[in-house]
């Protein structure tokens, strides 16, 4: 299901520069760079990722001339390897001219010279950081911001060879949002204000088209699910989760078999929904009639789509069309992603649980997620089965993308830490948050910023990643303090 979901390739292309008049000097240089410039290839290369080698470009002609082949190849992001001095010639018009993302890239073949053996064609072969500032200036010049750079050794250099990797993600996120399909299907819940999406200004700043669904489509679905598909589908269900008794919550029972029955016939029709949609995520809030089979599926959602946004399928509840871009940024970025809200703070041990009712990405649970039935799911119509889990231990990362008066986004981030400890039994996600440098004060700097009272939470310390797609995107981004 994950390899059907996240579908079609990132494009990345690449490109060498160096100075044409060194290669008549010294024979064999432009082969060794060439050389250099494959060693650097095999570095980016991804499943994902389809990889476009635009070779050397070592003068304006032939920039002015390759910009045409950048322009039209659909790229997402670009590398510029730096295997030699080059002139910003080699630059100008390929900066001026292209709105992706390009990144600067020296890496030296040698961690040091020989200097008892050193010689020109020596130095011009480790010479990948020399016009490095040359072209920042020249892209400032342009009206362009100075791109970013990776600065590093061709060999052995763990730190440079994982921030081509970085790149190579942030390209894929790139991908996702300029090509994905978001359905949206119902409205916000009640009134709730924070949730309202201008659907243009989201294809404005994202890329990303919204489908208004409807909730007959995914009605129409459930109808064709048969029964043994139903048996099937619990059988999966029942392997995949534990069923505890109850604990301390009243509205919680065991998981009942006509729960698990319609837990299991909506998630089928919901993949059912999603394969003849063609969508690539789903933001959703539809109460239906009361009594009614129509309100009985769509307040049932919550199995299938837990499953589905840990295969690669972000869902959000409550018609939160800008979280799902959150867990679509997160799941790209291979971190999971689950959707979340502030809970109760424990001021004794210094920590706010996180987490929300209803779904959430199963794929980043610690342990065993859990299901019980819930005679009622507090603030919506409806109960059935409801999924519980905390998340791994260890570093979290909170991504709130908001609305801004204005009418662009904002993306509002965090990093904490999942720590050890009982959560809540009712059958909703609960995570003991741990932010520094108190609850109180990160809680309040947090709020100070705006953020929608959803935010998607992922594993992992990514904040800066994040903040680098934010400013590829041209949005306004923040990190809260941890001073």
């Amino acid at each position: 299901m994950q390899e059907k979901l996240r579908k079609g390739k990132c494009r990345i292309g690449v490109f060498c520069v160096g100075y044409d008049r060194y290669w008549p000097q010294f024979d064999g240089l432009l082969e060794d760079m060439l050389a250099k410039h494959e060693q650097f290839k095999s570095k980016i290369s991804d499943s994902d990722t389809e990889i476009i080698d635009f070779g050397m470009i070592d003068n304006p002609e032939t920039a002015y001339r390759k910009v045409k082949d950048l322009q039209g190849a659909g790229l997402d992001l670009i590398f510029c390897n730096m295997v030699t001095y080059a002139t910003s010639g080699t630059f100008g018009i390929i900066i001026k001219t292209l709105n992706i993302p390009i990144i600067l890239v020296a890496l030296q073949p040698l961690k040091a010279m020989d200097y008892s053996k050193a010689s020109t064609y020596m130095q011009l072969m480790n010479d990948d950081i020399c016009a490095m500032p040359e072209f920042g200036a020249v892209a400032v010049r342009m009206g362009k911001k100075v791109p970013d750079v990776i600065i590093g050794c061709l060999k052995d250099d763990p730190e440079a060879d994982a921030q081509i990797l970085e790149y190579v993600a942030i390209a894929k996120v790139l991908h996702t949002l300029k090509n994905a399909q978001l359905g949206h299907l119902g409205h916000p819940l009640n009134a709730m204000l924070d949730m309202h999406t201008d659907a243009t200004m989201l294809t404005a700043k994202f890329g990303s088209h919204v489908v208004e669904c409807e909730a007959n489509e995914l009605f129409s679905c459930f109808q064709k699910v048969t029964d043994d598909e139903v048996k099937e589908e619990e059988a999966r269900i029942l392997d995949f989760f534990d069923t505890p008794d109850p604990v301390s919550d009243p509205i919680s029972t065991k998981l009942k078999p006509e729960d698990l029955s319609i837990a299991a016939k909506v998630s089928l029709a919901l993949k059912k929904f999603v394969e003849e949609t063609k969508l690539d995520g789903l933001a959703y809030y539809y109460d239906g009639p009361e009594g009614s089979e129509l309100r009985k599926v769509m307040t049932n959602l919550i199995v299938g789509n837990s499953l589905l946004t840990a295969s690669g399928f972000p869902m959000c509840g409550e018609s939160d069309l800008k979280t799902l871009v959150a867990l679509m940024i997160m799941d790209r970025l291979g971190l999971g992603g689950s959707f979340a809200e502030l809970h109760p703070i424990d001021f004794n041990d210094g920590f706010v649980l996180v987490g929300h009712d209803g779904p959430h990405n199963v794929a980043i649970a610690d342990g065993k997620p859990v299901l019980r039935s819930l005679d009622r799911y507090h603030g919506k119509p409806g109960s059935g089965a409801g999924v519980e889990f905390k998340i791994k231990e260890g570093p979290i990362t909170m991504l709130s993308i908001n609305s801004t008066y204005e009418g662009s986004f904002k993306f509002i981030i965090a990093e904490g830490e999942s720590v050890k400890g009982p959560i809540p039994p009712t059958g909703n996600t609960n995570t003991r948050g741990y932010f520094k440098p108190d609850i109180k004060t990160f809680l309040t700097r947090w709020m100070s910023e705006g953020p929608t009272h959803h935010f998607a939470l992922c594993i992992g310390h990514h904040a800066k990643t994040i903040q680098k797609i934010a400013n590829y995107l041209n949005l306004e981004s923040v990190l809260i303090s941890q001073d």
